[in-house]
């Protein structure tokens, strides 16, 4: 790993929709074990280490740094991963940066979850004493007490104490420098990103004021408030994150069903939708978020594409009405009559002539509709 570039961990398939995950001050990445696993299972999840924490060389910030400067190394690491948007959440100072980026680079951000964050850390005085002791006599005091900082009593995450401990304290205290200087709330109604707060109803380092603040602020934001979590929620109450990060990143079947009624016309998604019933809901729900809000907005096939292979799978299974649905969604995707009729021979060959027989007469019945063939 090049010590230009913040060190990171890939999770998940490299064709899924990217996540960036921030970490808070004194944590790694480690702060996201939790969760990570799980959100890779439908996302490309990176998650990256502060500046001095885990395997991130120190010399990337230096005394007086900003947020804004750790914004900048976020975007150089998605650079050099080739993600041009991504969606982001962060804890504490993960989350600042967040902010920051969805404020100065709405572009590049699909989606923002801000955990356990602000978007001011109650002035620069005791964040200027925290790097001037650190930068003095080291990390020792704040090993001590990171428990009491992160967790509800009882609670502690060893691997997480021991990244504070193991933390460079020079790059700690320019980390301290850049939330010091860090204020956005006269700002907050300008980010026009979707976006997500998470509270921790018991964290003393960002209050769920601070949490509320925000999501007053910010135009259409949600908020969140875990009750038993703390400041580093992710650790604590993964379950929860989990949650409320799913239901975010998804949009749920939103997605699946814009993209459901791009392929197949709105009049053949509202006749499905005025047949629903309770008893087919969750079926319908599934379909849009998972056949549609997941696999189809796959950009490693075109859609002309993922018409072709449906039509064969279709002929291949015997599913002639499904057929007849997807012989118009693939005229909708830029298929032509003549490239339908090849896709059909070809199953001719590969699943038989009966089966191609009564594709060819779906096919044709639904162009003679279409196209006046």
């Amino acid at each position: 790993m090049t010590e230009k570039l913040l060190n990171h961990r890939a999770e998940g398939p490299a064709s899924a929709p990217p996540l960036l995950l921030g970490p808070s001050l004194g944590t790694s990445y480690a702060l996201w074990d939790k969760v990570a696993p799980e959100l890779s299972i439908t996302h490309r999840v990176i998650r990256w280490d502060l500046p001095g924490h885990g395997g991130s060389a120190p010399g990337l910030i230096g005394p007086g740094a900003t947020v804004g400067d750790l914004a900048d190394l976020v975007l150089a690491l998605a650079d050099s991963l080739g993600i041009e948007r991504f969606a982001y959440a962060g804890v504490s100072l993960g989350g600042a940066v967040g902010l920051h980026l969805g404020l100065h680079h709405p572009e590049r951000v699909s989606s923002l979850a801000v955990i356990c964050s602000s978007a001011h850390f109650d002035g620069a005085g005791p964040w200027q004493e925290r790097a001037e002791l650190v930068r003095r006599e080291g990390l020792g005091s704040l090993v001590a007490s990171a428990d009491a900082r992160w967790f509800t009593p009882g609670f502690t995450v060893p691997e997480l104490v021991r990244d504070q401990a193991e933390a460079d304290p020079e790059a700690y205290a320019a980390c301290c420098d850049a939330l010091a200087a860090f204020d956005l709330r006269e700002r907050l109604p300008e980010i026009s990103v979707r976006t997500l707060l998470i509270a921790g109803r018991e964290d003393r380092a960002t209050p769920p004021p601070h949490l509320r603040e925000i999501a007053d602020a910010v135009p259409g934001a949600t908020l969140v408030e875990l009750p038993h979590a703390a400041h580093l929620a992710p650790a604590q109450c993964p379950e929860a994150v989990l949650t409320a990060l799913r239901t975010h990143l998804g949009g749920g079947a939103k997605r699946g069903m814009e993209v459901r009624r791009e392929v197949l016309g709105d009049a053949h998604v509202d006749r499905a939708q005025a047949r629903q019933t309770p008893f087919t809901a969750r079926f319908q729900d599934f379909i849009s978020r998972y056949a549609w809000g997941e696999i189809w907005t796959d950009p490693t096939l075109s859609r002309r594409e993922r018409s072709m292979i449906t039509l064969t799978a279709l002929v291949a299974h015997g599913h002639y009405d499904e057929l007849a649905m997807h012989v118009r969604a693939a005229r909708r995707n830029g298929l032509t009559p003549e490239e339908i009729a090849a896709v059909l021979l070809q199953t001719a060959v590969y699943c038989g002539v009966p089966a191609a027989n009564s594709a060819f007469a779906a096919a044709q019945r639904v162009l003679a509709e279409e196209d006046g063939l």
